[in-house]
């Protein structure tokens, strides 16, 4: 097949949308399928520009057997809703030259992730011209978030918004999303169950499993042996609701056993070192390279999983495979209707999201239950096994992307 893969974020970003679209196409491209990629320059979640990338022009690299084109970008220093909604037309304006670019290629599917949904009309336009497959990816609801988050207000703007999203929805030929409730949500939108796709984020279940012994980043970071490590690892920004974190430390700060690891970054780490500045129980880390993210995840005891209530299922959380991958307990700010809560009951314990005493409650009880969270870990791993391994998902999507083919040459 030949495959034109567009979108804002891709590898080499660590997390969230960058490191999927990144490891699904190097998978595509090992099974000898064609490649191509349409992003920006790295960025994400610092929000600046990775040294050795330009934002000011194109570039064309080679990158684990596909073809990469990065497009210039305008990140802006402080993120506001208004600077967001600019920088995303940017991506979307300057790459449309390196859409058009891929014309006497001739893909068969044009594969494009949300967000940013800026980019569907041209995607959705390229592909009907070169008798393609408009294919859109569903990784977070950026319409409906941008509202629940107030990012975005006015019950006039977001009728309007929403009537143009189920209009760009309906010219795609698939639609695939992250979880079962996002499917649902996109049903509601006006999308056909014959054009859904489940297409879960998964992990890397062979490289992230349960460590033998302690977790090299123990001794590292000072952490004794016998204290409890409870973990947040992913992206710090405006729809994890990190401020959580803080107060459950600090309602916790009187129990010298149990020690807290902050490693991430972006736009809310300054202001999450800030609330934690006074409390000897915390420390912060930066993103850590790939090839220690099992040790990393295997440092915890108790993973930490902070979910604004508004944000309720418009996201499935992509660091919860990792997570479960290593074969420990989570605590997740959900409610029990939720997907996310559905699943963290099964695998650590879910509580009302924006609620800082239930979740240092829940955290507190874990710590003290040793048993019980060798369980909870062992019930975690065994359904990311199930649900989350990296070549069954792709094997999947690789046969999904067939059929659709398959139907573009009848």
């Amino acid at each position: 097949m030949k495959l034109l893969v567009y979108g804002i974020n891709f590898a080499p970003e660590l997390t969230g949308i960058g490191k999927y679209t990144g490891e699904m196409v190097a998978w595509l491209a090992a099974q000898g399928h064609d490649v191509r990629v349409v992003t920006a320059p790295p960025y994400y979640p610092d929000w600046a520009v990775w040294p050795g990338y330009n934002a000011a022009r194109y570039v064309t690299e080679n990158w684990n057997g596909a073809t990469v084109v990065r497009t210039p970008l305008w990140v802006p220093r402080k993120v506001t809703g208004t600077r967001r909604l600019l920088h995303l037309a940017s991506f979307a304006l300057s790459s449309i030259p390196a859409l058009l670019a891929q014309w006497h290629w001739k893909p068969d599917v044009v594969w494009v992730t949300e967000p940013p949904l800026f980019c569907s009309p041209a995607a959705l336009a390229f592909a009907r011209l070169r008798s393609a497959k408009a294919w859109l990816h569903i990784q977070d609801y950026e319409v409906d978030a941008a509202f629940e988050l107030g990012l975005l207000k006015g019950e006039r703007v977001r009728s309007i918004v929403a009537s143009m999203e189920r209009r760009l929805m309906r010219g795609f030929d698939r639609i695939s999303t992250i979880s079962m409730r996002m499917m649902e949500r996109a049903s509601g939108k006006g999308t056909d169950s014959a054009r859904l796709v489940s297409l879960p984020n998964w992990a890397d279940v062979s490289g992230i499993r349960p460590l033998s012994g302690e977790s090299p980043y123990r001794a590292e970071l000072g952490i004794p042996s016998d204290a409890v490590v409870a973990l947040y690892s992913g992206n710090m920004g405006a729809k994890q609701g990190l401020e959580l974190l803080a107060e459950t430390a600090s309602l916790l700060a009187d129990h010298p056993d149990l020690r807290f690891v902050f490693c991430g970054n972006g736009a809310g780490r300054a202001d999450l070192m800030k609330r934690c500045e006074k409390l000897p129980n915390v420390c912060f880390l930066d993103l850590q390279p790939m090839e220690r993210l099992g040790d990393l995840l295997g440092l915890a005891d108790i993973h930490l999983l902070p979910q604004r209530a508004d944000a309720a299922d418009l996201v499935m959380p992509s660091k919860l495979t990792g997570m479960l991958s290593s074969g420990r307990p989570v605590v997740a700010g959900a409610g029990p209707e939720t997907e996310l809560g559905q699943v963290t009951a099964k695998c650590g314990i879910a509580v009302p999201p924006d609620d800082p005493k239930a979740f240092a409650d829940a955290v507190r009880l874990l710590a003290s239950q040793p048993e019980r969270r060798r369980e909870l870990g062992i019930h975690a791993r065994t359904y990311a096994e199930e649900n989350f391994d990296r070549d069954a998902v792709l094997r999947q999507f690789e046969r999904d992307l067939q059929a659709c083919v398959a139907e573009t040459r009848r």
